[in-house]
């Protein structure tokens, strides 16, 4: 396994684990591309595989930022988001 697939998250169910093994192990050499910014797995820090749509770790903190400003969520709470989120990247 490449340092890419490394990171690339699956959401896929359970239920769907065989079958989103074999689709993954024939797609490991295509790049996984955020649905928002258009950017492939290589270039990010984390990539979500979703059911048909991807979000990269950049896309996900614009969220949590917007959230921040728009006090959608409360600052200690997304703080500890990002906190987790860099510790994480770091490693």
């Amino acid at each position: 396994m490449s340092n890419d697939d490394n990171k690339v998250v699956s959401l896929s169910g359970a239920r769907d684990k065989e079958k989103a093994e074999r689709s993954e192990k024939s797609e490991s050499k295509q790049p996984v591309i955020c649905s928002f910014c258009g950017r492939p797995n290589h270039q990010v820090i984390k990539m979500i595989k979703g059911p048909g749509v991807n979000i990269c770790s950049e896309c996900i903190m614009i969220c949590i930022q917007y959230f921040m400003l728009e006090d959608r969520i409360p600052s200690s709470e997304a703080q500890k988001v990002l906190d987790a989120f860099w510790r994480s990247s770091k490693e």
